[in-house]
Parts: structure tokens; sequence; C-alpha cells
């Protein structure tokens, strides 16, 4: 299929062109078309998918064919998001889209001065992008009105719940117009959610795309066993090496990544780090930087890196493995985007097997073992088929004692040694993203 085959208006064709775009996503497949006839949205669907050009080329559509807005400078659509990262991609993506129309928007998030935002605003946009704080604080302070809204959309929602913004999203939705069109995009759908979708969306097509265990099957993924103390040592020396081009480094914490960037610099390697203690225009700087490949390295927690969108992302490196499996997928996913080919690398310690563990539980995946690294580790990893997390973890190798270092020059990426167990499924797929796992139920109305 093509863009011109879900009757997308010429200016919208000539931008998608312009940016390179000739194919919709399975998630622009299924959304675009219900959107501009007007339905409510009910999707499901990861980062990376497509789905921000899911709802905003419709979106863009729809707004260009209804003329000017009555009154006017009145704010027709409104995009809430969790983070300011993913609000100012979101911006960026209208931009792009929208530059053959007539349409005007703007992005409003907290950590930086109000008075551009509120000026911008005041000449008249007619699609407002914004995180909840702010949102809500410019509201409270009389500076904008939500009461011609048309269209609203909901972006993100189970990381608004994770983050707890659940509550400020209910009141902006109180000042939003009951008749409206309204679009809900989530990556998973937790109880709290569900019950927020039935009560603001009219009869909605779902949509569903790549469920959140399957996003990892096209991304070729490694674990390398190392003790705490030798990770940093560790990512020092798979970033000095000529595979990779630049990577997305993920830590646990705010300090960790700022100790993180800090040694990679002091090594000669180029790194920031990002975090939600970073100035705003510190974190836009640092991601600018990244994406014109000033940097090799970004080093970001997970908050930090919601929406955080890179062409060309050649690889992931989880310092520190997260708690929930979930939070895994969301990560690699930041790699291997819209079928091109990813890697990701993740450092697990004795304390991070139950991690492991559940992800791989989670995934369907066993994810294998990189031996051949001067900082290997030897631990026993629980079998994919039984236990949980919980279950005793068991070490080899002199009860998982690291013997230190091995000769660095034996590199991090040789080839498997004959005794090592076969990954348990396939980790690398090329198919487009989430076309084997595409749920084609846009007829089903008001089900999931």
């Amino acid at each position: 299929m093509t863009f011109s085959e879900l009757n997308l208006i010429e200016p919208l064709l000539q931008a998608l062109q312009e940016e390179g775009y000739t194919s919709p996503t399975p998630i622009q497949e299924q959304a675009i078309p219900p959107v501009l006839n007007g339905d409510d949205i009910l999707g499901c669907a990861q980062t990376g998918t497509g789905k921000t050009a899911a709802f905003s080329l419709p979106l863009l559509q729809r707004l260009h064919e209804a003329g000017p807005s009555h009154p006017a400078k009145a704010i027709r659509a409104l995009i809430l998001t969790p983070t300011r990262e993913l609000a100012l991609q979101i911006g960026d993506s209208i931009k792009a889209y929208g530059r053959y129309t007539n349409i005007k928007h703007t992005v409003v998030f907290g950590g930086v001065g109000q008075v551009p935002q509120v000026e911008q605003i005041r000449r008249g946009v007619d699609i407002l992008v914004a995180t909840p704080g702010r949102l809500l604080d410019l509201m409270n302070q009389g500076l904008l009105s939500l009461k011609y809204i048309e269209t609203f959309i909901l972006d993100e929602a189970d990381r608004m719940l994770d983050m707890g913004f659940i509550h400020d999203v209910r009141k902006v939705i109180a000042q939003i117009p009951a008749n409206r069109q309204t679009l809900l995009f989530s990556a998973t759908m937790p109880q709290e959610i569900q019950k927020l979708s039935a009560s603001i969306l009219r009869e909605p097509v779902y949509v569903e795309v790549t469920p959140v265990s399957s996003t990892a099957e096209k991304i070729a993924q490694k674990v390398f066993f190392v003790e705490k103390t030798y990770k940093r040592a560790l990512l020092k020396h798979l970033l000095k090496g000529d595979d990779i081009e630049r990577a997305l480094v993920f830590s646990r914490t705010k300090h960790g990544a700022d100790r993180i960037a800090k040694e990679l610099s002091k090594a000669g390697i180029s790194a920031q780090s990002i975090h939600g203690d970073k100035a705003q225009s510190t974190r836009v700087k640092a991601l600018t930087q990244f994406k014109n490949n000033e940097l090799k390295a970004l080093v970001a927690t997970d908050i930090a890196a919601r929406g955080i969108d890179v062409d060309d992302l050649t690889h992931v490196i989880n310092v520190d493995l997260p708690n929930e499996p979930e939070t895994y997928v969301h990560r690699i996913g930041r790699t291997g985007r819209a079928g091109a080919e990813g890697m990701a690398l993740s450092f697990c310690d004795d304390t991070e097997l139950p991690y492991l563990r559940d992800i791989e539980r989670l995934t369907k995946q066993t994810i294998p073992v990189e031996e051949e690294q001067p900082y290997h580790a030897e631990y026993s990893k629980l079998p994919l088929g039984g236990g949980k997390a919980t279950d005793k973890i068991n070490r080899s190798g002199g009860g998982g004692q690291n013997r230190g270092p091995r000769n660095a020059g034996q590199g991090g990426g040789g080839n498997r040694r004959p005794n090592q167990r076969p990954a348990g499924s396939q980790s690398k797929d090329n198919s487009p993203a989430g076309s084997s796992n595409n749920r084609n139920s846009s007829r089903n109305r008001g089900r999931r």
C-alpha cells in the first residue's frame, strides 16, 4: 500500500515524499482511514511503529479541509503527551508533515519560561501539543482555553499512568467539549487505562500492532555477564571499537547517567547525559548533538528517553537492566525502527539475573550470552522454560566470582563458543514493524 491509497491530500503526500516515506506502517494503514472518517480510536502500539504519523497526518488533513478556525485563533486540536521530549518530537513531525498546509501548531512544556509559549498561543494555533503540568498551569492562569477543541489525542496513556499524571489528564479532559473526536494510544492496556478509555471514547475503532512481547523479535540482542564494578570499563571497551557508530545508553539512576557520561568523556568518547534534573535547554542541546552525530553516546534514564526518535540508531546499551521487563522492550525499541536492523546490548550483574529472567519470559526469547568479552563473569542463567524471578539464582565457576578482566584484545564481538546454548527464538527479523503480528481488527468497534 502507498500513502496515496489512504486518500491523503496532495500537500501531505508531497511532504511525505520529501521526508522519504513511501509506504505506511501497519498502524498507519489501520488508523488513518477511521481518523479521517471522524471515528474515535483506541490504539495499542509501541514506540517505533509510526503512530505519530498515524494520528498527525489525518488530523492535519481534517483541519486543512475544514478551513480557518471559528472563532479566529481558537485551539482546535490538543495532543497530550507525558514528556517534553515526546512533545517536541510530535511537534517536529507536525511541522514536517504539515509544511504545505496552513495549519499552525505549537508545543508547551515545563522546565522553560512560559512567555514565548504564551505569545505563540496568542498569535493563534490550530494544534497544541502539551505536557499535562504546563498545560494546567497555563489554563489556571487563564492564558488559554480548550472550549473549542474538536480533536483530543492522548498519547502514551500508560506512561501517563506510570508517571502519576492520570489525575491531571482527567482535569484537562473535564475542560474539553464532550462533542469531540478522541484518539487514545497506549503501549499497554492496564485496568486504569481501560477504565479511562471507556469513559472518554465513543464506539472506538480498536487498532493494535506489535504486542510488547514481540517488539524485540526484529532486534538482535546480547547479554554480557559482568560484575557491577566492571560495567563502565566494559562500556568504554565496547564504545572504543569500530562496530558501534552511535549508542543510546540507559542507566537506572540520574547520578549513574551523569557518572557514565563523565567517565566516557574522560576516556575520549563524546558523550552527554539527559535526565529529569537537567535543564530543558541542556536536554534539547544534547539530543540535537546526538541526532547530528556529534556524540557517540547519549546516556539517559527511562523517563528522559521517552520520545527519543533518532534515525539510524545502531545500538542501545543497557548498563543497568530495568526491573520491569516492558521497560526493556521500550528501551531496545529505540533501535531497529521502521524495519531497520538494530542491536541491543545488555549488561547483567548477579543481582540483575531475576530481571533478565523476567525479560526472557515476556519476550519468549533466550537472549544469547556474549562470553568473548574481557570482563566476563560466570553466572548460570535460569532456563527460559521454568522458574520465576524469585527462584534461587545458582552461580557456576567459583560462585560467579569475576576472575578479573580478560585480555582486552579479545574484543567484545567475537564468535560464540561451541558449547554455548543457542538463542531460543529468532532474535532478528527484517520484516516491517508489526507486520507479522498485526491483528487487523480496525473494524471491530468498541471491543478489545
